[in-house]
């Protein structure tokens, strides 16, 4: 055999051995893909010690949690163009870190006076968080609160970096956990439109709301909603599909008489809100969408504090003046909702790559 035929049959070689990963890939990617129900009822973990809701003024917070991986000391590999290969950048942060930032998430759970707190990215057994039961951290921090979890994220193996199978991201189970002082009548899962293109969707999130009815003695429903949004949306085409969704479901309540309160990570600014607001022109290559300035009707209203960023990208561990920063943690309200208050809370970033946001409003 010459030396010409043995590089062309190791070549040969070499290519079905990256073909038939590829297809084992897909093959247990479709097997395990997990496809929820449009909508389910969730449980309530455990039980408020407040029944009734009497009070017309109510305060809320919003916070993605970043699954207690993303702290100021992070540099995220997905962010970093890491689909093939990690490069220098984070899988996974170090479980001292994981355990870091879970603590002072809980602290803060601990330390805030709110009757509803609306958290995305909150991981119940995955391997990003070293499988640490988050869920269950939050729950016994908020002794008394209703507390429910509606799984956006179940996979199996999510396989990137591509390229790093010794180094992939691994089995995840996360969600949106949400927590009420007030003892929802009824709590529900809904499956969001929109899916991004295959094999991309097997190993993506499958995005919902997690909905939750509280009645009240002024004889209409408080309806909570807890949203995450999609993410890695180029034209944010995923997000166009799901606004009408949650447009239409807010808008049906509503007119029931029913108070509504849609809070959380849209992965876009809110309408007329710079995305390059907080480091003018210094966008860094970043693009951040809004929600269009028409799309609610004028007597619904957005609230965030424009002073303080909410989310900071992740190429890099956070630097404040250098790491870029934009607003996408909000709220929304019916017009029979009066904003009190609402503000962000600074943090630096220390636990997540988002910051909370705290409102108060009262019930007309």
């Amino acid at each position: 055999m010459s030396r010409k035929q043995l590089l062309r049959r190791i070549a040969l070689g070499a290519t079905a051995l990256i073909a038939l990963y590829f297809l084992i890939l897909f093959v247990h990617g479709w097997y395990t893909d997990w496809q929820p129900e449009g909508r389910t009822d969730l449980p309530v973990i455990q039980k408020a010690q407040t029944k009734a809701l009497a009070d017309s003024v109510l305060s809320f917070v919003i916070w993605n949690v970043g699954f207690g991986g993303l702290g100021a000391e992070s540099d995220f590999f997905y962010d970093d163009e890491g689909m093939w290969f990690s490069g220098n950048s984070m899988v996974r942060a170090s479980k001292s870190m994981v355990e870091k930032n879970l603590r002072g998430a809980v602290e803060f759970l601990q330390q805030t006076k709110a009757d509803f707190f609306l958290l995305q990215e909150v991981d119940v057994l995955s391997d990003r968080s070293y499988r640490i039961p988050q869920f269950e951290a939050y729950c016994r921090a908020l002794t008394g609160f209703a507390a429910t979890m509606a799984t956006n994220y179940r996979c199996d193996r999510v396989p990137i970096p591509l390229l790093e199978p010794w180094n992939a991201y691994g089995a995840v189970e996360s969600g949106l956990g949400t927590f009420c002082r007030y003892q929802p009548a009824e709590a529900v899962r809904d499956q969001l439109p929109g899916h991004y293109p295959m094999p991309d969707r097997m190993f993506q999130l499958d995005r919902c709301i997690a909905l939750h009815r509280i009645p009240t003695t002024l004889g209409r429903d408080l309806v909570v909603i807890n949203i995450h949004n999609s993410a890695y949306d180029p034209g944010d085409k995923i997000k166009a599909i799901q606004l009408p969704y949650l447009r239409d479901l807010a808008q049906t309540e509503y007119t029931k008489g029913n108070y509504v309160v849609i809070g959380g990570d849209w992965n876009q600014c809110p309408p007329f809100f710079r995305f390059d607001h907080f480091m003018p022109g210094n966008t860094q290559g970043y693009l951040q969408g809004n929600i269009p300035d028409d799309f609610f009707p004028e007597d619904w209203h957005f609230a965030y504090d424009p002073s303080n960023p909410t989310n900071r990208k992740c190429r890099d561990p956070y630097q404040k003046g250098k790491t870029f920063e934009t607003l996408i943690d909000f709220f929304l309200v019916s017009p029979n909702v009066r904003i009190r208050s609402v503000k962000g809370i600074p943090q630096n970033f220390q636990f997540s790559d988002h910051q909370p946001v705290w409102m108060e409003v009262q019930l007309q």
